[in-house]
């Protein structure tokens, strides 16, 4: 998750512009509740401040001499080993004694480390060049380790503001002999090496991650003291011991099994104690599971698969008859009702004669009768082109005896007697052309119903007389 989740238009949690609501941009975030509410008499407020470094993963507490306040998300300059270190202000306010009481930390310990000031633009540019060597400086160190035959993980690399100090964060399961390992580090890096062992846990809350809920890991952002987690947690929970289920990043147990056995605890103690196995006629029935939630407790007889779900009133019934020697003929389970409806099988029903095939007909006959009306058109069409590619031979061979005919004399010369190509094939394709737009009339003129001869009426003027005199 980043800063775009806050839905406030400026992306508060980092740059040093304020803490961001979700609490993702910086691991372990503390939200300080009381930083608004004020307070009768502030010279007994705290003037202890909380500082992580390196984004979060570790925290310390120095003491404020000033009387200047520091808002949460501020970069300040502190006491280093050496040196000075730069470190972002997480928690300040009556909170803080709450934090110290928790880790039990004395408020006034003269020994606790000064704030020397607020950082300033050479500090910040400082502190960001010597983080840019901590990868390059990883790097190196995990092949210096190879190169010893060490068997250790350096997980991280934390190097002080001012460059004098780094701290190695390490990994392993015996005891490592690095001495020879400290002096190649401290004349290679140029700093006073620390070398730090942490657990396989605070290794993965340093390199973060998600989880199988969907969520950032709790060592990661929140949790911060580590509980042993058992199998037996999720025993109780009814949980199928699957170890690659069960298992988180760092290869351990999830911790979130202990977040809920608690409340698992206080729900079985309601139900009967050594109720594992009940005695009935048809033989002795074992528990498979304990439900808090419906309280019911779930058995099952020999030689079945069937799972019974019974009360705890009638299981204690039947410790009852079988503490005094008989034996239960039945279980009387309880039924389960779903919310889900039930689907009902379909059943078998004899439909002989009551089924009419009549529009199964008339179907049929429908689709013969369209399949004979569309051969006639296919013939008729047939017919047609037929018709139309004989009267084109015709055509052809009437356009022949016209060439042979108008062929010049032998004694003309040989230029004029060849016509070129291209008039004879437009003079052919423009005959066969006419022909068939003839061909077309033909078909298409209606009869024409003309009066006799007789009855037409005569327009014309009658001729003049002839003089034979002359």
């Amino acid at each position: 998750m980043g800063c775009g989740s806050c839905g406030t238009g400026k992306p508060n949690g980092c740059k040093s512009n304020g803490g961001c609501s979700t609490g993702s941009c910086n691991r372990m975030n503390v939200h300080d509740w009381l930083a608004n509410l004020p307070f009768s008499d502030p010279e007994s407020s705290c003037k202890i401040v909380e500082v992580s470094f390196n984004n979060g993963s570790r925290k310390e507490f120095f003491r404020n001499p000033t009387l200047q306040y520091f808002e949460k998300g501020t970069h300040i300059s502190v006491e280093g080993v050496s040196g000075f270190d730069v470190g972002e202000v997480s928690l300040s306010g009556e909170l803080v004694r709450l934090q110290l009481k928790k880790r039990g930390v004395d408020e006034f310990n003269p020994e606790m480390k000064r704030i020397l000031r607020r950082s300033t633009d050479k500090d910040l540019e400082l502190l960001e060049t010597n983080k840019r060597r901590e990868r390059d400086v990883l790097a190196r160190s995990r092949a210096i380790a190879r190169q010893l035959n060490l068997e250790m993980k350096l997980s991280e690399i934390e190097i002080q503001a001012d460059g004098k100090k780094a701290t190695f964060f390490y990994t392993a399961d015996d005891r490592v002999d690095f001495r020879e390992m400290i002096k190649i580090f401290a004349g290679e890096f140029k700093v006073k090496v620390e070398m730090r062992q942490i657990g396989i846990r605070q290794e993965a809350a340093k390199v973060g991650g998600i989880g199988s809920c969907g969520r950032e890991l709790c060592c990661s952002t929140w949790l911060t003291d580590f509980k042993s987690v058992t199998t037996t947690a999720a025993r109780y929970q009814n949980l199928s011991i699957n170890q690659t289920k069960l298992s988180g990043q760092c290869g351990r147990l999830k911790c979130c099994l202990n977040y809920e056995l608690d409340t698992y605890l206080d729900a079985l103690q309601q139900f009967p104690e050594n109720a594992d196995t009940l005695e009935t006629t048809k033989g002795i029935a074992t528990l498979i599971k304990k439900d808090i939630f419906k309280n019911l407790m779930w058995y099952i007889l020999p030689e079945s698969n069937k799972q019974y779900p019974l009360t705890i009133i009638r299981v204690k019934e039947i410790k009852r008859m079988n503490s005094r020697g008989e034996k239960a003929e039945d279980l009387q389970p309880v039924e389960l009702v779903g919310t889900k409806a039930k689907e009902v099988e379909p059943q078998f029903v004899d439909v002989v004669g009551q089924i009419s095939l009549r529009s199964l007909e008339r179907n049929s006959k429908k689709r013969k009768h369209k399949e004979g009306n569309n051969n006639n058109r296919n013939q008729d069409r047939n017919e047609q082109r037929n018709d139309r590619r004989g009267g084109e031979g015709n055509g052809n061979e009437q356009q022949q005896r016209n060439r042979n005919e108008q062929r010049p004399q032998q004694n003309q010369p040989q230029r004029q007697q060849q016509r070129p190509p291209q008039q004879n094939q437009q003079q052919q394709q423009q005959n066969r052309n006419q022909q068939t737009n003839n061909q077309n009339n033909q078909q298409q003129r209606p009869p024409q119903n003309r009066p006799p001869q007789q009855n037409r009426p005569q327009n014309k003027p009658p001729k003049p007389p002839q003089n034979n005199n002359q």
